[in-house]
């Protein structure tokens, strides 16, 4: 059974047998499709004995497609919200930062990530440790460096606008010089996009932003210059941080060479990405940040000419600095979200 073909008001088209139907182009109207037909002079009639028919064109599937795209999408949210725990967490799948032409303007991504790192400073048992931080959830998750807040009895963090905060360590992962620190009740926080280190490559320019010698919301900037380094590393609480005022240099061996002091017998090495971006002490636990804007890294080892027997005038970055890799990063948010302190 076939549908008669109706006209707007509701009444088939009647012709006399034999005759054959006019096509709808015998009523022209301005800026009608010729094979659609005329819209009616006046609004259908909808009372009873005329039953308005359901639309069903164009209009209706471009809606319907709609909706399911719509929850396609928040069904895609709603689950990585279930894996991670948090909603507000910037992610790889987020908006780049910096607009296509904008991208690699070093003054455009400081300005949009700045927001996103933090001062950390740790009292330990034998003095103090200054480092950085990424917040990485707009409730006050936030990334450094085992070795920033490893034994530290307190902690407490600095935003880019000069407000301080206490914040406790959540987990720690001295495997991959890793912790997580939380701000208590904290909302509204600007998470830094995570990107993917995955796709770096040597030559890709990036920016680091920490607080080197205390001084908050540095702005650095290189390329990378090598990638996959064996970075090792101390897991000793002993040997944790940069000392207050930077005197002290995160000890590290690379190429089977120490640098910055001894590492001591308890070690671990992990795959980094090497920056000849300026890093300097209490850059630990920043950020290194892509040309689009996102993290692809978290600043851990650099390298220094100087000594605690030298002058300060001798210490500082000469071009070789690491980051742990974003996906390593990533890997590891929800073992240290769960309490782990390995």
């Amino acid at each position: 059974m076939t549908e008669s073909t109706r006209r707007s008001g509701g009444h088939e088209d009647e012709h006399p047998e034999g005759t054959p139907a006019q096509p709808y182009a015998a009523f022209p109207a301005a800026g009608v499709h010729p094979e659609w037909p005329p819209p009616p002079a006046h609004a259908p009639t909808t009372g009873a004995g005329h039953r308005r028919k359901r639309p069903g064109g164009p209009v209706t599937l471009l809606a319907a497609v709609a909706l399911v795209a719509a929850a396609v999408g928040g069904g895609t949210a709603y689950a990585f919200q279930q894996l991670t725990g948090h909603g507000t967490t910037a992610t790889d799948t987020a908006t780049p930062v910096v607009a296509a032409g904008k991208k690699g303007d070093v003054a455009n991504i400081a300005a949009a990530l700045t927001p996103s790192v933090v001062e950390v400073n740790a009292t330990l048992a034998n003095g103090s440790s200054t480092g950085s931080g990424v917040i990485v959830s707009s409730d006050g998750e936030i990334v450094t460096n085992n070795h920033v807040v490893s034994g530290a009895s307190s902690v407490k963090v600095r935003t880019s606008d000069g407000t301080s905060r206490t914040a406790r360590v959540v987990g720690t992962d001295s495997s991959k010089d890793l912790a997580l620190l939380k701000i208590d009740g904290a909302s509204g926080l600007k998470a830094a996009p995570l990107g993917t280190s995955s796709g770096v490559q040597v030559g890709d320019t990036v920016v680091a932003i920490g607080s080197p010698e205390g001084l908050t919301s540095t702005v650095t900037s290189g390329i990378v210059s090598a990638l996959d380094r064996d970075v090792t590393v101390s897991t000793d609480e002993g040997r944790s941080g940069q000392g207050q005022g930077g005197d002290e240099q995160w000890p590290f061996q690379f190429g089977g060479r120490e640098f910055n002091g001894d590492t001591g017998s308890s070690t671990t090495t992990y795959k980094a990405i090497q920056t000849d971006a300026s890093l300097n002490p209490g850059n630990s636990g920043g950020a290194l940040i892509d040309a689009s804007g996102r993290v692809i890294g978290i600043n851990s080892a650099m390298y220094s000419s100087g000594s605690q027997a030298s002058s300060s005038s001798d210490a500082g970055s000469i071009g070789l600095g690491f980051a742990i890799p974003v996906d390593t990063v990533k890997a590891d948010l929800a073992k240290l979200r769960a309490g782990s302190t390995s």
